[in-house]
C-alpha cells in the first residue's frame, strides 16, 4: 500500500497523527482532531473541471458504492478506505426542492430545502455513519458506540447491524427522544441503554468509558463520521450545477453537521471546483443557544449553557462538542449563529409542511432561523438560499399532532390543522363537504 492520502491532525495546534490510529483527541493540547487530505497529491490527479466532470459521470449509478451520495465522491471521503470496506445503504441522493412557498413569504429569489430526511433510517446522520462504521470495518472493531438524543442512535444502530461481529451500542437521555427514535434501535438489535440525565452528560459518561476499553465512538468528535457528513456540502452543490448558493442554513446541536459542511465547501474550494463559498448560518433555539449568544458577543469565550426544554428535541444541547469547529467554520464563510423561540419553530415548521415536504422542528429551527435572518436583513433578497433539513417529520410525529391540537404549552398554533370529529353518516359528510347542501361549512385553510 501506497503513502496514506489522508491524516489526523488537531485543528489547535496542527500535530499530525496517522489516520488508522484510534483517537478523537490531540495528545498534546486536548483540542479536537480533524480529517486532513493530501491536497496536493489531489490537485496533481485532476483539476476542478475534471473532478466536477468524474462525479457528474457517476450520477445515476444503479451498482456499486458510486450509487451512495457518500461514496460517489470517495477520492474526498477516506480515499484511503478500500472500496470493499465500505458499508452502504446506500445513503444520500437527497432531493433540493425549490420552496415557493418561503420564497413568497420572505421575499427571497430562491429558497431550497434540502431535506436529508430522505436517508434510510431518515435523517442525514446516516451519510457520517456509513463513513463510521465503514472505517471501524477497516480496522476490525467489534463494538462501536454512541450518545445520542434520537437520530444518531437510529443510524449507528442500523449500519453496524449490517456487519457481522459488529455490536452497537446506544446510551440515550430517559424521555428526551421521541418513541419513533427510540423504536429504531431496539428495531435494529442494538444494545439500547437509557440514562436519568440529559444529553451533555450521557456524552460525557460514554467518552470516558471508550477512552479506557477498545470501544469504537461515534460521535461527532470522531474526525471520521465527519468525513461522511461532508458529502452534503458536495452533493448540494452538484445539484446547483457546481454554482454554489449564497447561504447554507444549517440546525445546530452538537454542531458536527455545520462543521461537516463547512469542511466540505472548504474541500471544493481548494481542489477549485467552486470559486467561493457560501455563508453559513448556524441556527439553535432559545431554549439551547450557546452559538448564538457566542455571536451575539464576539465569540469572546466559549460559551456553555444548561439546555432548556425545546420541541427541538434532537438539538437540546448546551455544551456542543464540536464548538471549536463550528465557530472556525463559520466564521471562515463570514457567516453567524441565530436563535429562535419554540413560537417562531413551529409556525415555521407548519409552513413547511403544508407544502407537502414533511421536516422535523429541528429543521424548523433552520426555516426559523432564515426568515428572522430575511427579516434582519442579514439575507438579501436576490440571493441563493439553501435550507438543511436534517430528518423527517415522521421521526417527530408528537410534536407535530400537539401543534395542530393546540396542545404544545406557550405555542399559539397560527396555521392550524384541526381534525373535525363528526357523525358517521353521508349527510355529515356532504354538510362538510358539498356546496348547496343545507349546513355546508367547509372550513377554510388555516380554521
Amino acid at each position: 500500500m501506497g503513502r496514506p492520502l489522508s491524516r489526523l491532525r488537531c485543528i489547535d495546534c496542527g500535530r499530525d497523527y496517522p489516520l488508522d490510529e484510534i483517537r478523537y483527541e490531540c495528545d498534546a493540547c486536548s483540542a479536537l482532531l480533524e480529517v486532513a487530505h493530501d491536497f496536493d497529491r489531489l490537485q496533481e490527479a485532476r483539476d476542478g473541471p475534471a473532478w466536477r466532470r468524474l462525479f457528474d459521470t457517476r450520477l445515476g449509478e444503479t451498482s456499486g458504492t458510486a450509487r451512495s451520495g457518500v461514496w460517489r465522491y470517495h477520492e474526498l471521503v477516506l480515499p484511503d478506505l478500500p472500496s470493499g470496506h465500505v458499508v452502504t445503504k446506500p445513503e444520500g441522493n437527497t432531493n433540493l426542492y425549490p420552496s415557493e412557498r418561503l420564497q413568497e413569504i420572505s421575499r427571497t429569489r430562491d429558497v431550497r430545502i434540502k431535506h436529508e430526511g430522505e436517508n434510510p433510517t431518515l435523517s442525514f446522520k446516516d451519510r457520517g455513519m456509513s463513513a463510521g462504521v465503514s472505517w471501524a470495518r477497516h480496522l476490525g472493531v467489534q463494538q462501536v458506540a454512541c450518545a445520542s438524543t434520537g437520530d444518531t442512535s437510529a443510524a449507528m444502530a442500523a449500519y453496524a447491524a449490517q456487519v457481522e461481529g459488529m455490536r452497537g451500542v446506544v446510551v440515550l437521555p430517559k424521555d428526551k427522544v421521541s418513541m419513533e427514535q427510540l423504536s429504531q434501535p431496539i428495531a435494529s438489535g442494538c444494545l439500547t441503554v437509557s440514562l436519568p440525565t440529559d444529553f451533555d452528560a450521557c456524552i460525557r459518561l460514554l467518552r470516558d468509558v471508550c477512552r479506557r476499553h477498545s470501544i469504537y465512538l461515534l460521535n461527532s468528535v470522531n474526525p471520521v463520521r465527519i468525513e461522511g457528513q461532508k458529502s452534503i456540502a458536495y452533493e448540494t452543490v452538484q445539484q446547483l450545477n457546481w454554482e454554489p448558493p449564497d447561504w447554507m442554513v444549517v440546525p445546530v446541536g452538537n454542531a458536527g453537521n455545520i462543521s461537516a459542511i463547512g469542511k466540505g465547501l472548504a474541500d471544493l474550494k481548494t481542489l477549485g471546483i467552486i470559486d467561493r463559498l457560501p455563508r453559513l448560518l448556524g441556527a439553535q433555539p432559545e431554549a439551547a443557544a450557546p452559538l448564538a449568544r457566542a455571536h451575539q458577543e464576539g465569540y469572546r469565550e466559549h460559551v456553555r449553557v444548561k439546555a432548556g426544554d425545546t420541541v427541538a428535541t434532537a438539538i437540546r444541547i448546551g455544551d456542543p462538542v464540536s464548538y471549536d469547529k463550528a465557530v472556525r467554520a463559520v466564521r471562515a464563510s463570514n457567516g453567524a449563529f441565530i436563535s429562535s423561540s419554540e413560537q417562531e419553530i413551529m409556525d415555521a415548521k407548519a409552513l413547511v409542511d403544508r407544502t407537502g415536504l414533511y421536516i422535523c422542528p429541528n429543521s424548523a429551527t433552520a426555516v426559523a432561523g432564515f426568515l428572522k435572518a430575511r427579516e434582519q436583513g442579514m439575507i438579501a433578497s436576490g440571493e441563493r438560499v439553501v435550507i438543511v433539513a436534517t430528518a423527517h417529520g415522521c421521526k417527530f410525529s408528537q410534536a407535530t399532532i400537539d401543534y395542530h391540537g393546540a396542545r404544545l404549552p406557550g405555542i399559539a398554533p397560527r396555521f392550524a390543522n384541526r381534525v373535525v370529529e363528526i357523525a358517521a353518516d353521508a349527510g355529515a359528510i356532504e354538510r362538510l363537504l358539498v356546496p348547496g347542501v343545507p349546513g355546508f361549512s367547509l372550513r377554510k385553510d388555516g380554521e
